[in-house]
């Protein structure tokens, strides 16, 4: 896009010009008019539906982009993540904070604050119970999302406290729930359905709760409530972004567990976002490892942590505490990720690496399959290394 060539351009004297910012905002105009353009058209089902490449999949998210579209140029959050989340699986994705974990969340369900955020292209296919049916969740016209949004894809959010709105209580927020994906179903109904899921996520007096405002709550019992919430619509996929962040100890072990737990009642699948190692090692199946917005590493949980290939992975290992550590201090990854506004055309972790070779000042390296299940995008494991 002409935007992105033109911050390349001024990116050598580090400023923009008046001329040039002018520019940038009529490109950015005419993007988003055309995107938004798409998202708010008419579409029958047929436009966006397709088919799973793998029908053991619940969810695939293939060569995803979503933008941000800045009075700079493009912050290019998401940019090209591809990875597959199976039936009855945990995967965790695991990065550090800007990364693009959480934005890769939004734009499943859709929830990417417009008009300066944009999907701009990619797949996001899921897997619906009704028997047969695939929809592409990025080519979907907004107005549609509320087929799955809520329903048959639901969503934990990170802070469960502004999540909630405390102006109502807990039981009318349930509820609204069951009035929205349930028409026609009385006020008894839902407040019996709200009552279920209050006692299923462990809350020893649900009457009490369903009847509190939400700081009436401490931050566990805030959590079962929105853990809760996302089960009412009997969801196959739950995306839980950082549920634990705000927590303790004891409270995050109890949450976890009951995620454990939730994931073979309802039979579905987790999607796990945090930057957690631990809870990674603890819950996930499998693993995506993301850095500046691309994964760079995916594979089981055992070959994430007992077989990491990408320096960025062993770094985000060396850098978790440990007891039998040597070292009375912790190691850190040096420099700093580079501007998501201006990405280089190699490898974005060259800078940062101690394993840095001639190749990786050429083009960004493509994903390598080093196992049946593992991938890495790394010039340490091109088809040369490979065959040697």
């Amino acid at each position: 896009m002409k935007n992105e060539k033109q911050t390349e351009k001024t990116s050598a004297k580090g400023y923009l010009t008046g001329k040039e910012i002018r520019e940038i905002a009529k490109a950015n105009k005419r993007e988003i008019k055309r995107l938004e353009k798409y998202k708010n058209r008419k579409a029958k089902v047929e436009e966006f539906s397709t088919k799973m490449k793998n029908p053991d999949n619940i969810l695939e998210i293939e060569d995803l982009n979503t933008y941000f579209f800045t009075e700079q140029g493009v912050v290019k959050a998401v940019n090209g993540v591809s990875f597959d989340v199976p039936k009855n699986a945990t995967v965790g994705i695991v990065g550090e904070s800007g990364c693009g974990k959480s934005v890769t969340s939004m734009s499943v369900m859709r929830l990417i604050q417009g008009p300066q955020g944009q999907i701009c292209s990619g797949s996001i296919r899921f897997n619906t119970a009704e028997e047969g049916v695939v929809y592409d969740i990025a080519a979907m016209p907004i107005h549609e999302i509320h087929r799955i949004r809520g329903k048959q894809i639901s969503m934990i959010f990170q802070e469960p406290m502004t999540s909630l709105n405390p102006v109502f209580t807990i039981g009318q927020q349930l509820d609204e729930v069951s009035f929205i994906h349930s028409p026609g179903i009385s006020e008894e109904d839902a407040k019996a359905k709200s009552m279920e899921l209050l006692n299923l996520v462990g809350i020893a007096m649900p009457e009490r709760v369903y009847s509190a405002f939400p700081h009436e709550l401490s931050g566990g019992m805030r959590q079962r409530v929105m853990i809760a919430m996302a089960l009412i619509g009997n969801p196959r996929l739950i995306i839980a972004d950082e549920p634990t962040t705000a927590l303790d100890v004891t409270i995050q072990a109890q949450i976890l567990d009951l995620l454990r737990d939730l994931k073979n009642k309802i039979d579905g699948s987790i999607l796990l976002i945090t930057h957690d190692l631990g809870i990674i090692a603890e819950m996930a199946d499998y693993v995506v490892v993301m850095y500046a917005g691309r994964v760079i590493e995916k594979g089981t949980v055992d070959e994430i942590f007992h077989n990491p290939l990408h320096p960025y992975t062993i770094g985000l290992q060396k850098s978790k505490p440990t007891l039998d550590s040597a070292s009375d201090t912790l190691f850190n990854i040096p420099g700093n990720v580079p501007n998501p506004i201006n990405m280089p055309n190699h490898c974005y972790f060259k800078e940062r690496c101690d394993k840095c070779t001639a190749k990786c000042s050429g083009a960004y390296p493509d994903m390598i399959q080093v196992s049946p299940t593992h991938y890495v995008a790394c010039h340490l494991y091109g088809k040369e290394e490979q065959n040697g």
